[in-house]
């Protein structure tokens, strides 16, 4: 069997924050002290099982890199590992073209009957890992699997995002959100959606707190917190909808809908400041009155082993 080159992408173990040492206020209540405590160690060791697992591998190269540190196109690997939840696999997609593969390790799932422990104290969710098909109790069979090639990767859609008819290098694999960079200030904004640069809808003026577009594995996420639907996940399509709009009269409804694999939605911003964040809040891109943004699912897919694939 050919040796493979393997990348493994770590979230830090140190992101559980309990305290605070600038003289501010801190979690006194020690069940929740300890829960976070522990969601550091199970973490931490979930890494270090991950890693005696690639050390008895003698098919593999590997390396480890903290996602943080992480700031290069992602190149000559066979496949990419993640260890953490949704976010380090999302903040990985952000490196990856569509030839290389990302396998997801939830290191910390939750746990409902500790959800509902502490139901009344505080909110003891730990990672979703929707993206993620294994866990550390399955990520040696999986990995072996994947070597063996008896799983397939799915093709994930992601957006393509332009300002001004100029491309951002960032694909967004979950979510974009358009908004004022105060969430408390109106956003303005008009919409359409055209094929080919032409128009194949109304032009929608809005006022409104944002514009959300999410791509099909995204729509689980925000977008059906906010009153959307969830998607098939191997869909093209993505979905849209205006945030909070304000008085939209016979326009409501044309503030949530589909932009099909070969429409795209081109909007034009009219307030002073905006913002567009990718996938979260650490990538994000600033925009001005007169900016023209255009979205589509026109982007490199993204390979991804999917739960249950």
């Amino acid at each position: 069997m050919a040796r493979r080159r393997l990348l493994l992408m770590l979230k830090p173990f140190d992101v559980y924050q309990f305290g605070q040492s600038n003289g501010g206020s801190s979690i006194t209540n020690s069940q929740a002290f300890r829960y976070l405590d522990n969601r550091r160690k199970v973490h931490k060791d979930a890494i270090n099982f991950c890693q005696d697992i690639l050390r008895k591998k003698s098919n593999i190269d590997w390396e480890p890199i903290l996602r943080t540190n992480l700031s290069q196109p992602i190149r000559n690997f066979d496949l990419v590992v993640t260890v953490g939840g949704d976010g380090t696999l999302l903040q990985a997609s952000h490196f990856l073209d569509d030839s290389i593969p990302v396998l997801g390790v939830n290191s910390d799932p939750t746990q409902v009957k500790e959800v509902e422990k502490f139901s009344n104290e505080f909110d003891a969710t730990r990672s979703t890992g929707y993206l993620c098909a294994a866990t550390v109790q399955s990520f040696e069979q999986v990995l072996d699997e994947i070597l063996a090639g008896q799983k397939v990767p799915s093709n994930l859609s992601r957006i393509s995002l332009s300002v001004n008819s100029q491309l951002l290098s960032t694909y967004a694999l979950n979510d974009i959100l358009i908004a004022d960079p105060c969430p408390a200030t109106v956003s303005r904004f008009s919409f359409r959606i055209q094929r080919d640069s032409e128009s194949c809808g109304p032009l929608v003026n809005c006022r409104s707190s944002g514009l959300r577009v999410s791509t099909a594995a995204g729509s689980t996420a925000a977008m059906l917190s906010a009153g959307g639907f969830a998607m098939p996940v191997l869909s093209e399509d993505l979905q849209y909808m205006v945030r909070e709009p304000i008085s939209p009269g016979a326009a409501i409804r044309l503030m949530h809908g589909i932009i099909k694999s070969d429409q795209s939605l081109k909007a034009s911003w009219f307030s002073k400041k905006g913002v567009i964040y990718i996938d979260g809040s650490h990538v994000f891109h600033s925009i001005q009155h007169g900016d023209t943004i255009e979205m589509s699912s026109k982007a490199p897919g993204l390979k991804v082993f999917l739960p249950h694939d």
